[in-house]
């Protein structure tokens, strides 16, 4: 593993705190591998074996119901998943997969589980961990049951700029179908909000959105800090 990778791993808040012995037996029981876009990572139902760490790529956490899909999050570098089925030992709630090359750091579940054990600062760090994915899953219900779609896309257009430095130009790192399925809508009322927002400050071709008017876009998404932080 470079050093880089170790000191962004280190980096994180879950790690930050604990002691460097501590850390450096998780990194030697660690794995860092390579896999290709649309690889499964982790399948819901299935007992974990490691805490999984992001270091290079983008991984879709989804959820699968007979024959329905739905996206329930897109992970960046460098982000951990999933923390709650490692901690208690229990099944996974949702599968994982990459959406284009990725490099992910593998640490053994026994591992993570017999240091909490023994480390107060990543004990907190771990509870710390465990409540802000909570309130975080609050705010994307409120999102979902008490915005129109147009709001909930305009709101997620803000968050996107503000994360990427606020330039006003987003990218998408995957295709219109999956941002569709995280923001709880089809494809079709997808592709209807977006032509909306053209009266509401924005442009999107193609996988690109540029934020012409921020004013009229905010004004159309009244964003509320006990949603949207």
């Amino acid at each position: 593993m470079r050093r880089s990778d170790i000191e962004q791993v280190r980096s994180l808040p879950l790690f930050r705190e604990m002691t460097k012995t501590h850390f450096s037996t998780l990194m030697s029981a660690a794995l860092l591998q390579k896999f290709p876009a649309r690889t499964v990572l982790i399948r819901e139902g299935e007992l974990p074996d490691f805490l999984h760490i992001v270091v290079e790529g983008t991984v879709e956490l989804y959820s699968r119901w007979e024959d329905r899909e739905t996206t329930i999050d897109i992970i960046r570098p460098v982000t951990t998943f999933i923390l709650a089925a490692v901690i208690q030992d229990d099944v996974y709630l949702k599968s994982a997969r990459t959406i284009d090359a990725a490099r992910i750091l593998m640490i053994p579940s026994e591992a993570i589980r017999d240091i909490f054990g023994r480390d107060a600062g990543f004990a907190r760090a771990i509870v710390s961990e465990l409540a802000l994915r909570y309130r975080g899953i609050v705010r994307v219900l409120k999102d979902r049951k008490l915005r129109t779609s147009v709001e909930r896309l305009a709101n997620w257009i803000l968050a996107m700029d503000r994360s990427e430095g606020g330039g006003g130009r987003i990218v998408l790192a995957h295709d219109k179908r999956t941002l569709s399925s995280r923001l709880g809508m089809t494809p079709e009322n997808l592709s209807r909000s977006l032509a909306i927002l053209g009266d509401h400050g924005v442009e999107g071709t193609g996988r690109e959105i540029v934020i012409v008017d921020r004013e009229a876009l905010q004004r159309c998404a009244k964003p509320s800090p006990l949603i949207d932080g």
